[in-house]
């Protein structure tokens, strides 16, 4: 599923990935009224007017990018509805072709961490046959129980060819109280970061591994740290735009070759419509506010690898 990543950010020539990560507040009330009048102001209609908006967010920008980053819990908190617009949003997008990201942060050890990573990437056995469940392409997972907690994702991912991205320096201000810590002089993250690129050394694609990084823009030296420590590594970076990441501050996550890095905005594109530099498209159109910004996106990340 590397490969594919890889090629489709070449196609498109955009290293970005939309977040799919949907709040109410987010969603125009045309969308919303139209849910709550078929399904009351329930979970359902909820759910409903989640899978309507990213539908429109899809059907506006697939043809620009390669992947999407759906975030599990803002689906999760409307429970089972939302957990199925969650299954429909990855269905419709993979029916477009893009790479998915389950961003599903997950982390235990043994039996739990596999049926994890069963649940999201692989096929579950019933009876004599074979499920896949949620089924996106990569997923999101948090290394701190260690290579027992990772071991089992990347056992399903050499089964499905499929992917991880391994939580290394998040973006969250808050990081630092553990990720930043020493431990014999190196900070934590470092650490981490080597491991991550030892795990992806046993599974490998043609350029880059299926072990991939979670590394915040919000951190542009750190992540020239790490660039280097996990050169066959692709990162993923969140903190563009709304948490304050510019075009300028990733060139270091790149490898030369311009690949090694996929930039991810959620609020900054699905919620676009409600920035001023979109105002004009209003409501009705926040579909086509998306697409600008991330036409506008993809503007800012190549003019800054072109001058780097």
């Amino acid at each position: 599923m590397i490969n594919k990543l890889i090629e489709k950010i070449r196609k498109t020539n955009a290293p970005i990935v939309v977040g799919l990560d949907p709040m109410l507040n987010y969603i125009p009330k045309h969308i919303q009224e139209k849910a709550f009048v078929e399904f009351g102001e329930t979970l359902e209609g909820a759910a409903e007017a989640i899978w309507q908006f990213n539908k429109g967010i899809v059907d506006a920008t697939y043809d620009l990018i390669p992947a999407v980053k759906p975030q599990i819990a803002m689906y999760e908190q409307f429970g089972i509805p939302g957990l199925q617009a969650y299954k429909k949003t990855v269905d419709y997008c993979k029916s477009k072709d893009l790479v998915v990201i389950g961003d599903i942060k997950r982390g235990d050890i043994g039996s739990t961490s596999a049926a994890y990573a069963v649940g999201h990437l692989g096929h579950v056995q019933v009876g004599s046959k074979k499920y896949a469940g949620f089924d996106e392409d990569f997923a999101t997972v948090n290394p701190y129980l260690g290579s027992d907690g990772v071991k089992p994702f990347i056992d399903v991912c050499k089964e499905e060819n499929k992917g991880l991205f391994i939580l290394v320096k998040t973006s969250n201000p808050s990081s630092g109280e553990f990720q930043d810590r020493l431990i014999d002089g190196r900070p934590l993250y470092e650490w981490v970061g080597e491991k991550v690129a030892e795990w992806g050394k046993d599974h490998m694609g043609k350029e880059y591994s299926y072990i991939g990084a979670v590394v915040g823009a919000t951190y542009p030296e750190m992540g020239k740290v790490l660039r280097k420590l996990m050169p066959k590594t692709f990162i993923l970076v969140p903190g563009y735009g709304a948490q304050g990441g510019k075009g300028a501050d990733l060139v270091h996550f790149f490898n030369e070759d311009g690949l090694g890095a996929i930039v991810n905005s959620s609020r900054g594109i699905i919620a676009a419509y409600k920035q001023e530099a979109y105002a004009e498209f209003g409501e009705l159109n926040y579909a086509d506010a998306s697409r600008k910004a991330v036409e506008t996106m993809i503007a800012d990340i190549d003019g800054a690898l072109q001058n780097r």
